[in-house]
Formats: C-alpha cells, sequence, structure tokens
C-alpha cells in the first residue's frame, strides 16, 4: 500500500469511528435529556446539555474530517478551512445559551426544591459513563497525530467524569434523600461548560472578524522589516487567519532603490524569513518606488 493509499485509509477508518462515536452519543444524549424529564433532575438534564456539546464536536469533527479530503479549487481557493471555525462559534454560542439557562434553573431549584428519582439518574448516568468510555477507546489510537481527533477524546472524556459526578449525586439523592444536591450539580456543570465554551467563542469570533491573531505584534514587525537592507518603510499591514493554525499576512512595501524583480525576491526572502518565527505562511507583498499614499501601519 503506499503513502497516500495508507493516508486515505487511515482518514476512512478515522471517519467510521467518528460516526460510529457521534451515532453512540446522540442516543445516550437524548436518554439523559427524557430520563432528566422524567426523574425531575436538573443534573441529569445538565449532563446531557454536556452530552449535546459533545455530539456537536464530534460532528464537527467528523465533518472536517470529510472536509480534508477536499481540495480547493477556482470558486472556493481556501477550500473548507474555515467551516471548522464557524462550526465552533455556532457550537459554543449554543453552549453559552444553554449554560445560562441551565444555571437559572438550578439556582431555581434552590428556592423551590423537588424530589427527584434518584434511581433513574443513577442508571442512566452509568450508561453515559459505559458509552463515553467506549467511544474514548475507539478514537484513542487516532489522537496521537491528529489534534482534530485529540479535542474530540477530550470532550468526551471530560464528560465522562461529569457522569461519574452526577452518578454520585444520584447515590446521596437515593439513600440520604439530599435532593439539593442535584442543584449544586448543575450549577457547577452549568459554570464548566461556560468556562470551556467562552474561550471558544473567543477565539473563533476572532478569526471569523479577522483580528490580528494572539502574539503578532505589528510594530515590532514593522521595526524589522524595516531594517532589512533595501527596505525604506512597510505599510498598510494586515494579519489575520484563515482558520486555526494557517496566518495570513499582508503589506505594501516601499523599496529604497528603482530595483529589478530579481533583487526584489531576494528582499522577499529576508522578509518571509523574519515573518518565519510568527508562524506566517502566506505571504503577500505589494512592492513600491516612490509611491504616493499614505505611509500608515494600520490603513481601511
Amino acid at each position: 500500500m503506499s503513502h497516500s493509499e495508507h493516508h486515505h485509509h487511515h482518514h476512512k477508518v478515522e471517519g467510521k469511528r467518528l460516526f460510529l462515536t457521534v451515532l453512540l452519543n446522540v442516543i445516550i444524549t437524548v436518554a439523559e435529556l427524557i430520563g432528566g424529564i422524567i426523574s425531575g433532575s436538573m443534573s441529569l438534564i445538565s449532563d446531557a446539555v454536556h452530552n449535546f456539546s459533545d455530539v456537536l464536536a464530534l460532528i464537527i469533527s467528523y465533518v472536517a474530517n470529510r472536509l480534508t479530503r477536499r481540495s480547493a479549487t477556482e470558486g472556493k481557493t481556501y477550500g473548507y478551512r474555515r467551516s471548522e471555525i464557524l462550526a465552533a462559534f455556532i457550537n459554543s454560542a449554543t453552549l453559552i445559551v444553554l449554560a445560562v439557562f441551565i444555571l437559572y434553573q438550578a439556582v431555581m431549584r434552590f428556592f423551590f426544591p423537588v424530589e427527584i428519582a434518584g434511581d433513574l439518574v443513577i442508571w442512566l448516568a452509568a450508561a453515559s459513563i459505559a458509552v463515553n468510555g467506549f467511544s474514548v477507546l475507539l478514537i484513542h489510537r487516532s489522537t496521537h497525530d491528529n489534534m482534530n481527533m485529540r479535542s474530540a477524546y477530550l470532550h468526551l472524556f471530560g464528560d465522562m467524569l461529569t457522569s461519574v459526578a452526577v452518578i454520585a449525586g444520584g447515590l446521596l439523592m437515593k439513600y440520604y434523600e439530599i435532593y439539593w444536591i442535584d442543584a449544586v450539580l448543575s450549577v457547577l456543570i452549568a459554570l464548566y461548560l461556560l468556562q470551556m465554551s467562552w474561550g471558544i467563542f473567543k477565539s473563533s469570533l476572532k478569526i471569523i472578524m479577522q483580528f490580528t491573531p494572539a502574539g503578532i505584534d505589528l510594530m515590532a514587525i514593522a521595526a524589522e522589516v524595516e531594517q532589512i537592507a533595501g527596505i525604506k518603510n512597510i505599510h498598510h499591514i494586515h494579519v489575520w487567519q484563515i482558520d486555526e493554525h494557517h496566518i495570513m499576512f499582508e503589506a505594501h512595501v516601499d523599496l529604497a532603490a528603482d530595483v529589478s524583480i530579481s533583487k526584489f525576491e531576494n528582499i522577499l526572502v529576508e522578509i518571509k524569513k523574519m515573518l518565519s518565527k510568527y508562524d506566517i505562511e502566506h505571504i503577500t507583498i505589494q512592492p513600491e518606488f516612490a509611491a504616493d499614499d499614505n505611509k500608515d501601519i494600520i490603513h481601511n
């Protein structure tokens, strides 16, 4: 089997495992949601929402796994790179709304406690642990060299630990009738969902809005570029990300002399070498000589 055939086969195996994992998590999410409504347990509903976040994360991973096989086209010159970011933004925004709703409902439970069917909570949380545990084992082998699969793995592992807490709460409710523990667990899960989602929400929003990536100092870059022999100044700089991993850079460069294309290419090599320190891969430079335009580093 050739390297390309092996790579394609590896992607297909990963895709099948992800699809099975998504299916299992959809089943347990629906079961926990229905069980939470029947039993009256907010913590079980919270765990269902957490499981739902896993389903969304896994679907994103599955779709991304499929889309990585597609090449760029004339109509889609960047391919489908940004689709994963858009999905992450929708996923995190949805989770923030759900977490706030759970938080509100859990706080209300402190004032208006209800009796909860502990048995159903215990059995469904146990089923969630079993499904997530099996899912973790199913995709573990693919996590070593694939960040996409690794993120899905961490989602599942985190949800398995949450279900352990829900079981503990179910046992306290069944044997000691400590029903307020359900509201406490719901608050903790909701806060965890908010903490987990907020970072993804901010990061994905920054990429969608094409903000300057973290760790990129435009003034420092401009100062370094202007130290390169043959460059008078650099202006109209734009730096953005097309996805989580690829940083794009474009700028106008004023040359000190009216040089040939071959000499400018030597200058361009130096610019690219300097920008590689910032993990910038895709670079577009517009060379200028004695151009009468605005020289601001940031310009609309």
